[in-house]
């Protein structure tokens, strides 16, 4: 089976659309995070790069005049759980392994208190990786997701971690 990479995931048009929407250098910088915390937990760094990239691909626009409408965010958000979704989806097209997609899904959906079922809840290490990797990046008033780098820095941050994952006994 051929290995989808993060340039695979990163030049679809939907990761573009609704990756992009929420913040492409955000997702970067978390995916970077992801890895190196993965390391540092011996959790499966590609595993958690992707997840950590496509971490907020669920997001809705919770646009007021042009600002990020945190209040509507915080009473209406799902986007956990329509970006564990969404990821799942993109990545069995992809070619992805279905198990790991799966435990990417799982991820994505368990990276924010917003989607926890009330109570005691433990999440993998894979989970927790994630979780970790995205609160490191966050800004006050979320600014995390105004952050803007170009094109190429992307790709070029894309393809290091590409790299990074090649060279990393799973």
């Amino acid at each position: 089976m051929k290995r989808v990479t993060l340039e695979d995931i990163y030049v679809h048009p939907i990761v573009q659309k609704y990756v992009r929407r929420s913040g492409m250098a955000h997702a970067i910088s978390v995916a970077h995070k992801a890895y190196e915390l993965a390391t540092k937990y011996n959790v499966n760094p590609e595993l958690a790069v992707k997840a950590g990239f496509l971490h907020d691909i669920g997001h809705y626009t919770w646009y007021n005049k042009g600002e990020w409408d945190y209040e509507q965010y915080k009473a209406c958000d799902i986007h956990p759980i329509k970006g564990a979704e969404r990821a799942h989806k993109l990545l069995v097209r992809l070619g992805e392994d279905k198990q790991a997609a799966k435990e990417i899904a799982h991820a994505i959906l368990f990276h924010t208190e917003s989607a926890l079922p009330s109570g005691d809840f433990n999440r993998s290490p894979l989970q927790e990786v994630v979780h970790l990797a995205d609160e490191l990046d966050k800004q006050p008033n979320d600014a995390h997701h105004y952050e803007q780098i170009n094109h190429q820095e992307e790709l070029k941050q894309i393809r290091q971690l590409d790299d990074q994952l090649s060279h990393t006994n799973v």
